[in-house]
């Protein structure tokens, strides 16, 4: 997936699950399916950050 698109998919479902619970009969099953998205859009930026360890080997000189 493209990065607008998981920007997108993170607004979405941050406004359902905003919007769910805002309500005062508060459905779960829309809060539920927000988060979903919400987190299926943090999870698709999240997985194109190099990890901290992946870095090479050379030990770093901190003088």
């Amino acid at each position: 997936m493209s990065r607008k698109i998981s920007y997108l998919l993170i607004a979405i479902g941050g406004f359902i699950a905003i919007y769910a619970q805002a309500k005062a009969e508060q459905n779960q099953l829309v809060l539920i399916s927000g988060i979903v998205i919400l987190m299926l859009g943090v999870y698709n930026i999240s997985r194109n950050i190099p990890s901290k360890n992946d870095q090479d080997d050379e030990p770093q000189n901190n003088i």
